[in-house]
């Protein structure tokens, strides 16, 4: 059974069709990419599938109608990163990380505050967050403020993450690390993750899998490597994608081969 499906799902609003009939699925140990270009309706299908936009068709998470699941439970099973974060008071970075945990108090199914703690502790280290734990989010940059609800996210411990661009705001460093820590995280059984991305080269990467969308349509939907191909990129992007890519990265190339060797510089000191 996959962990997540969707069947026909679609997004209106008024007589404007958004997300027209997605049918997914993803598994245990998939890693899914959403991607296309700007307006294709991928944040709206996350949305929907979170259940922040109405929608017709169906969500199902291991089988069970996300529409139909307690908020609680749904919020233990299902971790939602989103691309905007509304942050009106002045909580500390270990609070709102501490949030995370909110699904799981109360009754017979609440948790030990020892158990809370060691979740808000992984959490605050694999973004890492852990020296500033104290201090307010409203002094954050946007990067620290996405890795902060990040590690709320990871502290719920849910079996599937859902995260709408999670490398926004971050510098080159904490985009690697942040990838590297995801895909860490999914290699625990039991867990998948769906992304939406701009990035080929991240979708390529790190994804599984891809779901190419265009003008809220599903263009295709398989292993990664067989979904992005380059007719497909061009058709979509109605340009020659691998060409941009590869002039974008000879660059460096190029800089690279005009670089001296370390021989060639310890010559030229000696003149």
């Amino acid at each position: 059974m996959p962990m997540l499906e969707t069947n026909r799902l679609s997004v209106r609003y008024g007589t404007k069709t958004i997300v027209d009939s997605l049918s997914f699925s993803v598994s245990e140990g998939q890693w899914l990419m959403i991607v296309g270009p700007n307006g294709a309706g991928k944040s709206t299908a996350l949305s929907a599938i979170t259940q922040g936009a109405p929608y017709t068709g169906s969500v199902l998470f291991e089988g069970q109608d996300v529409k139909k699941m307690k908020s609680a439970l749904r919020a233990q099973a299902i971790g939602v990163l989103s691309q905007n974060h509304f942050v009106g008071y002045g909580f500390t970075v270990e609070e709102v990380v501490r949030l995370g945990r909110f699904a799981y108090s109360g009754g017979l199914l609440g948790r030990s505050q020892t158990e809370d703690a060691k979740h808000v502790e992984h959490a605050l280290t694999l973004t890492g967050m852990q020296d500033k734990r104290q201090q307010s989010v409203l002094t954050l940059s946007g990067g620290e403020l996405q890795r902060t609800f990040l590690a709320q996210v990871l502290a719920q411990d849910p079996k599937l993450l859902l995260l709408d661009e999670p490398t926004n705001h971050l510098d080159l460093i904490y985009q690697k690390q942040i990838f590297a820590l995801i895909g860490k995280w999914l290699q625990t059984p039991g867990r998948a993750v769906v992304s939406v991305v701009h990035d080929l080269s991240l979708a390529r990467s790190f994804g599984t899998d891809a779901l190419l969308m265009d003008h809220g349509r599903q263009i295709a939907h398989g292993p990664a490597a067989q979904v992005l191909t380059p007719e497909r990129l061009n058709a979509v992007y109605g340009m020659d994608v691998p060409a941009w890519m590869r002039s974008l990265y000879a660059q460096w190339a190029e800089d690279n081969e005009k670089a001296p060797l370390p021989g060639e510089l310890a010559r030229r000191s000696r003149d």
